[in-house]
C-alpha cells in the first residue's frame, strides 16, 4: 500500500470522532471501552513473588546500536508503570521521562478524551516518514476496538521484522494474537494482558435470593440467557436489579456474533445482537434491570449495597479497579463480591504494544515486547504486584492452582482458573474495523427504544443514519 494511500485511510479514521477506551477521562465514553486503571485496591491478596527476580536473570540489551531517544505513544500511564516495575534496567527520571541503557525514554501520553489520544497518534504517524529519527514513534498502544484502524497499514511493523518468531509467542493466547493480526495474516502487535470476562455478582444478593453465594450453585441461576432472565425475576421479586444497566450486558452479546458488524460494504447486525434487544427490552420493561450509561454515577450506585445491583459483568480490571474496592463500604472494599462464568464467555479490553515502521530502536523494542509479554517470570510478579490476568498460558495456569493466591474483594477466591477457562473459548473472527462505531451507535439508539422514546423501526433507523454518517461508504 502506497504512502498516500495509507495517509488517507488513517486521516479518514480520525474523522470518525470514536471515544477510544482505557482513556484517564472524567467523562468516560458509553461504549464499553475500558476506563484508566488506577492504583489496585489494597484488599487484594497475592502470592509471594519468586526469590529470582527477572532483573536479576536477564542481560540488560544491548542498545549500542540504537537511536538515542525511544519515543512510547500511550493513553494513560499504564503501560509505563508496568514498564517501570518490571521492565529490567529501566530507570526513572520523572513521569514522561527514562533511560534504558544510553537511550532516553519519552513517554506521550494524551488522555482519550474526545478522541485525542488517536488524533494525537494519526497526525503524529503521518509525519513518520520525513521526521527527524529522535523524533519518530518507536512503539505505541492500541486497544481491540480500533487495532485493525493501525495494523491493517504500513506503518505498523510485524513483529516477525523485529525477530520476533512464533516459538517466542507460543505460550500466549490465542485470541490477542487475532486481535493484532492484519487481513494478510501477519501479526503486529503483542499484549501482555488478557481481559477473558466473567459475572461478578453480590454474596450477600445470592445468599438473600439464592440462599447461598457459592459460586458453582449460583452458576445454575446464570448458565445461560434464558435462565438468567428468569432469575431476574426472582430478584426483582426480593427489591434487586439483575444487573445496573442492559449495557452491562451488551459486550457479552456482542462477542458472541457469528457473523461482522458490516458484510459486503453492507451494515449487518447479527443475530445474537437481536436477540440482546429483545432480552434487554424484556427486563427493562419488567423494572429488572436499568438503562445507565456505563461509568455514569446511577450505573456506579450498584458498588454500593444499597444500589441492590445483583451482578456486572468484566475481566478482572473491572472489579479490582473500576468497582470502588478502595472505597470504604463499598461490596468490593467488604470483600463482597464473587465471580462465576455467567451465561457466556466474552472479553473486554486490553492493550496491544506495536512497532512503528520507521523506528531507529528495533532492538529495543523487541526487547520490551518479549520481556514485557513472554518472560513467565515478569508475567508472575504482575499478576501478584498489579493483580491482572496475563497473556501467558503457563503462567495463569499455575498461579490459579496456587492456593497462597486469592482475592479479598472476591471473598477470598481464587478466580483465575475461571478466567483461564473463558479465555480458550475467545473467538475474534468476526473482528471489523468498524467495530467500535457500529458497537456504540447500536447502543445509542437501542436506549431510545428501551426507554420508550421510539419504536424498534425508529431505532433501528437511528443506528443506520449514524453509522452511515460516520462510514459514508457504508449501504444498509
Amino acid at each position: 500500500m502506497k504512502r498516500k494511500v495509507l495517509s488517507t485511510l488513517l486521516a479518514a479514521t480520525m474523522l470518525t470522532g470514536l471515544i477510544a477506551g482505557c482513556g484517564n477521562s472524567s467523562e468516560p465514553a458509553a461504549s464499553n471501552s475500558q476506563p484508566a486503571a488506577t492504583t489496585p485496591a489494597a484488599d487484594t491478596t497475592p502470592a509471594a513473588p519468586a526469590e529470582t527476580t527477572p532483573a536479576e536473570t536477564q542481560a540488560a540489551v544491548d542498545t549500542a546500536d540504537e537511536g538515542k531517544v525511544l519515543n512510547i505513544y500511550c493513553w494513560n500511564d499504564e503501560f509505563y508503570r508496568r514498564i517501570r516495575d518490571h521492565y529490567p534496567d529501566y530507570e526513572v527520571i520523572d513521569a514522561t521521562h527514562g533511560t534504558i541503557g544510553d537511550v532516553s525514554v519519552v513517554w506521550n501520553i494524551t488522555p482519550n478524551d474526545d478522541n485525542a489520544y488517536q488524533n494525537n497518534l494519526d497526525e503524529t504517524l503521518l509525519k513518520q516518514a520525513d521526521a527527524a529519527a529522535d523524533d519518530k514513534i518507536d512503539l505505541f498502544l492500541v486497544e481491540a476496538d480500533y487495532a485493525l484502524k493501525y495494523v491493517d497499514t504500513e506503518y505498523t511493523m510485524p513483529v516477525k521484522d523485529l525477530g520476533i518468531t512464533d516459538a517466542d509467542l507460543a505460550d500466549q493466547y490465542q485470541y490477542t494474537k487475532d486481535i493484532v493480526t492484519d487481513s494478510n495474516g501477519v501479526l503486529k502487535g503483542v499484549s501482555w494482558q488478557g481481559c477473558p470476562g466473567v459475572m461478578f455478582y453480590s454474596r450477600e444478593v445470592a445468599k438473600d435470593v439464592f440462599g447461598t453465594d457459592d459460586p458453582a450453585e449460583v452458576q445454575e441461576y446464570v448458565k445461560d440467557w434464558d435462565t438468567f432472565n428468569e432469575t431476574a425475576k426472582a430478584l426483582k421479586e426480593k427489591g434487586y436489579f439483575a444487573a445496573s444497566s442492559a449495557n452491562d450486558t451488551y459486550r457479552v452479546y456482542s462477542n458472541n456474533v457469528t457473523s461482522k458488524w458490516v458484510e459486503d460494504g453492507k451494515i449487518n447486525i447479527d443475530d445474537n445482537i437481536m436477540k440482546w434487544v429483545e432480552d434487554s427490552k424484556v427486563l427493562v420493561d419488567a423494572g429488572e434491570i436499568g438503562t445507565h450509561e456505563l461509568w455514569s454515577d446511577d450505573w456506579s450506585q450498584g458498588f454500593y449495597p444499597d444500589g441492590k445491583v445483583f451482578a456486572y459483568f468484566g475481566p478482572a480490571w473491572l472489579v479490582n479497579f473500576s468497582m470502588a474496592a478502595d472505597k470504604e463500604g463499598s461490596i468490593g472494599n467488604l470483600g463482597g463480591w464473587a465471580a462465576t462464568e455467567g451465561p457466556q464467555g466474552f472479553f473486554w479490553g486490553g492493550t496491544w504494544i506495536c512497532a512503528a515502521t520507521g523506528t531507529d530502536n528495533a532492538g529495543l523494542v523487541k526487547d520490551i515486547m518479549l520481556q514485557m509479554t513472554a518472560n513467565e517470570e515478569i508475567m508472575k510478579e504482575i499478576v501478584v504486584a498489579d493483580d491482572d490476568f496475563v497473556n501467558n498460558k503457563p503462567a495463569m495456569n499455575a498461579m490459579a492452582e496456587d492456593t497462597s493466591y486469592s482475592s479479598k474483594i472476591l471473598g477470598g477466591q481464587n478466580p483465575l482458573a475461571m478466567y483461564c477457562a473463558g479465555v480458550e473459548g475467545l473467538d475474534l473472527s468476526n473482528l471489523s474495523i468498524y467495530d467500535q462505531g457500529c458497537n456504540e451507535e447500536f447502543q445509542n439508539a437501542m436506549k431510545n427504544y428501551f426507554d420508550g422514546n421510539t419504536d424498534l423501526d425508529g431505532a433501528l433507523d437511528l443506528f443506520y443514519k449514524a453509522v452511515v454518517e460516520k462510514y459514508p461508504e457504508l449501504t444498509y
